[in-house]
C-alpha cells in the first residue's frame, strides 16, 4: 500500500510540473473592479487550492452534525 501512495504522489507532481511549465503565459483575470495580471500556472494553483480549502471546510462541516447524532 505504501509504494502504490508513494507512485500517486509521483505521478501527481509529474502532472503538476507539466500543467505550470506549459502555462506560462501571462493571462488577466478580472474581479469586481480590479485587473490582475499573472501566469496561468499561478491562477490555476489559486483555483486549486481555494477548491481544495472549500472542500475541506465542507468536509469538516459534515462530519460535525454527524457527530452530533
Amino acid at each position: 500500500m505504501g509504494k502504490a501512495k508513494l507512485i500517486a504522489a509521483l505521478v501527481l507532481v509529474a502532472v503538476v510540473l507539466i500543467i505550470v511549465l506549459q502555462n506560462t503565459q501571462p493571462v488577466e483575470t478580472r474581479m469586481l473592479f480590479m485587473t490582475l495580471t499573472m501566469p496561468r500556472a499561478a491562477l490555476l494553483a489559486i483555483t486549486m487550492l481555494i477548491g481544495v480549502g472549500v472542500g475541506m471546510l465542507i468536509a469538516l462541516g459534515l462530519s460535525g452534525r454527524r457527530r452530533k447524532r
